[in-house]
């Protein structure tokens, strides 16, 4: 007597199908309730990135013998000392150093288009409009002050402050936060623990080197091209600062810039910023990035652009931002449980 068999992997892949369906089918009526989950939950998450950011910073101000409190009111003084010397000294400046790159850049267009008889006409006047809109919003921001940030930015400004002051808390209780972790996966299985504490590590390493690189860049940077006596040095410095958050990609973008701008006024400052640039690739690459970093967190370029790339098709801005992180986590996963992949893979071909 032949007896059925159930496939059940089969049996599985079609519940799964049939719940994806339903979920499809039904988008209308709970994707609203994940969005405005998403909105209440993401404060949350962003003041626990912060306090984990800050913490190694902490663990160091307490090995120096200053109390956990203290040393918290240290980490916020410096926060709300950097936001207030960008708001009231810095933003004045960059303001003054925006509006005259951006009339390089047309100058530039425009020289172009009239040396090698190209028709740019549409894209100087494209770029001449936007520049004007983007000045006219940073005029009326200076002009009207707080009110109408307050007015324009009311949400992203709450986040911001739930966020801050959310993430003060975390960073006064993270350590119970990660012994309960290390008691929860223990009490599991100690090889979680050893993942958990393997990625901490990669974290740990990659966001104290990265908060480094930050500040290197824009005092690098600018000193540089102040030197070179590169008219929108501290611009290209803060805008360095801000290319951080694109591996490779964001240097790039800044040294384009800055040769940009240096065309338009003199060949000669254009030769320079040329070096310039050359120069401080292979200082980061060869120099400041191997020492910030040391060994760990040593991404090959192809794999770091390509979790650029997908970051940015799937999530936008805050993808490519997240890019490097999630690659490191992926790569370190791989790592810790490659003999297990690499035996369940044979079992399989067996």
């Amino acid at each position: 007597m032949i007896k059925n068999k159930l496939d059940y992997k089969l049996i599985n892949i079609a519940i799964i199908v049939f719940i994806g369906f339903l979920l499809l089918q039904t988008k209308n009526f709970w994707l609203d309730i994940v969005i405005m989950l998403i909105k209440i939950v993401m404060p949350f998450v962003l003041a626990f990135a912060m306090a984990y950011a800050f913490y190694p910073f902490l663990k160091y101000l307490q090995k120096k013998k200053i109390s956990k409190g203290f040393g918290v009111l240290i980490i916020v003084s410096i926060i709300l000392a950097v936001i207030a010397i960008l708001v009231g000294i810095i933003t004045p400046l960059l303001f003054n150093q925006l509006s005259s790159l951006f009339n390089d850049i047309i100058n530039f267009i425009k020289d172009i288009s009239e040396n090698y008889d190209l028709n740019l006409g549409p894209l100087q006047e494209s770029l001449s409009s936007t520049f004007n809109d983007i000045i006219a919003s940073f005029g009326n921001y200076a002009k009207d002050g707080a009110i109408s940030i307050i007015n324009q930015s009311l949400s992203a400004i709450s986040i911001a402050v739930i966020a801050f002051s959310s993430a003060i808390y975390f960073l006064l209780d993270m350590d119970k936060i990660r012994a309960y972790i290390r008691f929860y996966t223990l009490k599991k299985s100690h090889k979680d623990y050893d993942y958990l504490k393997a990625v901490d590590k990669e974290m740990n390493n990659y966001l104290s080197g990265f908060l480094k690189i930050v500040i290197i860049s824009m005092f690098e940077y600018y000193l540089a091209f102040l030197i070179i006596g590169h008219p929108n040095a501290l611009l290209l410095g803060f805008l360095a600062a801000i290319g951080s958050f694109i591996p490779y990609f964001g240097g790039m973008l800044v040294n384009v810039i800055a040769a940009i701008t240096a065309f338009v006024i003199s060949p000669f400052l254009f030769l320079k910023t040329v070096i310039a640039f050359f120069i401080l690739s292979m200082l980061d690459s060869y120099l400041i990035g191997p020492k910030v970093y040391g060994k760990t967190n040593n991404v090959h370029p192809l794999i770091v652009i390509m979790a650029v790339f997908a970051g940015g098709i799937l999530f936008g801005v805050w993808g490519i931002v997240i890019s490097l992180p999630v690659a490191l986590i992926i790569i370190t996963t791989y790592k810790f449980f490659e003999d297990d992949i690499i035996n369940l893979l044979t079992d399989k071909k067996k």
